[in-house]
């Protein structure tokens, strides 16, 4: 899947520029976001969801100009599936409506239609017996997995997760990665903003490299961890590992 944008940028406002203007394309598969905190990863992610709108630029996903209206947004992000921090699951609905109510009132599916696909994602997933649980009654894991689910129920064109582990205990992060991995294999088309730097080097095709609202570096995720060519992305690299065992 092709992603190309010209000229993007997001201010927020006056001398707050989160990100500068950056030009990119290239057919997209599996692509990692990677960089420090306050870069503009985040805010990358969104811009590309239809969630926010740049400030100058244009953005075409699949050869297709998404217009900066409500009503052409609209109608985008119903092709994309996004996965938040902490999930973002209604507290008030179990595990299987948490994912059958939108394909009913978004996707136009049929009660049985989308309870149908609910089941068999829970399933999928390893969260049969979960169906009927609330999230407060489910660990971090397992309601990450859940949005996952939910995130993909519609079959997506894109799936754009933002640190869907940030929130998790190490034993819960390789759950989610597992499940990310999984759809991986089965073809789907991914962009994940992480700090999990294994998964992004050895899960995903292509690694972006943000700092201070730049595109600092972008290639091949073995060549970019094994030759970094700025010296931010060196610095970065060389604090994540200076602990690791």
């Amino acid at each position: 899947m092709k992603v190309e944008f010209q000229n993007l940028s997001k201010q927020y406002e006056p001398g707050h520029t989160v990100l500068s203007p950056m030009n990119f394309s290239d057919e997209v598969h599996t692509l990692a976001i990677i960089g420090p905190s306050g870069g503009g990863k985040s805010t990358l992610l969104r811009i590309i969801g239809g969630l926010i709108a740049p400030t100058t630029g244009k953005l075409w996903v699949d050869s297709e100009e998404i217009k900066q209206n409500e009503a052409a947004l609209q109608q985008y992000r119903k092709k994309i599936g996004f996965v938040f921090q902490q999930g973002g699951l209604f507290r008030h609905m179990n595990a299987r409506d948490n994912i059958a109510v939108p394909l009913e009132q978004v996707h136009g599916y049929d009660r049985a239609e989308s309870r149908g696909r609910a089941l068999e994602l829970l399933e999928r997933f390893g969260l049969k017996e979960d169906a009927e649980k609330k999230p407060a009654a489910l660990s971090g894991g397992q309601q990450q997995r859940v949005a996952i689910a939910r995130a993909v129920a519609a079959r997506p064109k894109l799936l754009l997760l933002d640190e869907p582990t940030s929130a998790l205990d190490p034993e819960y992060t390789t759950e989610v990665l597992n499940v990310i991995r999984e759809l991986k294999e089965d073809g789907m088309h991914f962009i994940i903003v992480t700090h999990e730097m294994g998964f992004a080097r050895h899960a995903c095709d292509k690694v972006a490299f943000l700092c201070d609202g730049s595109l600092m570096e972008y290639g091949e995720s073995a060549q970019l961890f094994q030759c970094p060519e700025t010296e931010q992305l060196k610095r970065f690299l060389g604090k994540l590992l200076e602990w690791n065992i």
